[in-house]
């Protein structure tokens, strides 16, 4: 089977990555016609006109259709202007849109870039809802997010598939071997999905746990004020973010209270649990698709800045509770989201669509 990975995409988001990755460990001939816009950009939230430019350049290169057939067409991450220069590629072949947001969601609810009614608001649901009404096939990340999706542009049940997130395992293995003293551990983008604020108030009710924030972003502003317990660092290399994980005492997932936070498992929670490291994140329906409280990670009610500090002073006081959460996390990953099983679903849809 070959497949085309098409489009704008972000060739560095650990999505894309991932889903090339796990279809070539199942057999998949991947080749990528990729244009770059967003590669890079850690503050792709605030996108403007030049990148407006950037992204019809983008759409007018991809127009060109390749000598080559192919399978399938994927259109990766984020990809929601690319469905019709990639249905011209596809030249009859099935397009699967892999999505893993919707824009209005983003821009609109979680990050507060565009009032909600607004003109600008209106024009992102249509491109939504475009986007997804083009392809043949939408392959969500959640059960969750399928079913808002679905409904955002009223899909029928058989355009819509879910096949989880995942790590990339030749960056993220298991190797959990925490220093002292327990360190809570975040890594991402400081944006409202992931409960910063949430994160800093448990780091101020426990002074004495320290916390590693490792990212930047749309809240980075909050950790000016930030208690003498919390280290900020702005960047870490992606190939060194399993370090981090090995060493700390635990990983944070989000705690951001918004309908989109409910409906993700988010890179950071695979990536802590293909690490071995036990994980606190919220307690939402997208998380318990994957996680058993006490088991495979401890969950604590959304913006409840109390509930994990107790959560952290817990984990932090019972050496066999992190071990067992070590290695129930690690058990969940490798049955419902290691490269093997997820490049089975993924070929098993393609081969349906094919």
């Amino acid at each position: 089977m070959k497949v085309l990975y098409f489009g704008t995409y972000d060739r560095s988001y650990p999505r894309n990555a991932q889903v090339i990755s796990c279809l070539r460990r199942a057999g998949v001939e991947v080749r990528e016609r990729h244009e770059a816009v967003w590669d890079g950009r850690r503050d792709s939230w605030r996108a403007g006109i030049r990148d407006a430019a950037r992204l019809a350049l983008a759409e007018a290169r991809l127009l060109r259709s390749p000598r080559e057939r192919f399978d399938a067409v994927i259109v990766g991450y984020p990809g929601h202007f690319d469905l019709p220069a990639a249905r011209r590629a596809a030249r009859g072949a099935p397009v699967v849109f892999n999505p893993l947001v919707s824009l209005a969601d983003t821009f609109v609810e979680d990050r507060g870039r565009f009032r909600e009614g607004s003109a600008a608001a209106r024009a992102l649901g249509l491109v939504d809802r475009h986007a997804l009404r083009s392809a043949d096939l939408v392959v969500c990340d959640t059960q969750a997010h399928a079913d808002h999706l679905a409904a955002l542009a009223g899909l029928e049940p058989g355009k819509v598939a879910v096949c989880l997130v995942g790590a990339e395992e030749r960056v993220f293995t298991p190797g959990w071997q925490p220093h002292e003293p327990f360190t809570c551990l975040f890594v991402g983008k400081l944006i409202p999905l992931h409960g910063l604020e949430t994160i800093l108030t448990a780091a101020r009710l426990t002074p004495e746990l320290p916390f590693r924030v490792v990212g930047s972003g749309q809240l980075e502003p909050l950790l000016a004020e930030a208690p003498a317990n919390v280290e900020h660092v702005p960047w870490v290399d992606y190939e060194r973010l399993p370090g981090e994980l090995h060493r700390a005492g635990c990983a944070l997932g989000v705690f951001g209270t918004s309908a989109k936070a409910a409906r993700v498992i988010p890179n950071k929670a695979f990536q802590a649990l293909a690490c071995a490291t036990p994980l606190v994140t919220a307690d939402t329906p997208a998380a318990r698709e994957l996680l058993v409280e006490g088991e495979s990670a401890l969950l604590v009610p959304p913006g409840d800045a109390e509930a994990l500090a107790e959560a952290l002073r817990r984990l932090a006081a019972d050496p066999g509770l992190a071990q067992r959460l070590s290695a129930g996390g690690l058990a969940a990953y490798r049955e419902h989201a290691s490269e093997d099983v997820l490049g089975a679903r993924w070929r098993g849809l393609l081969e349906a669509l094919a």
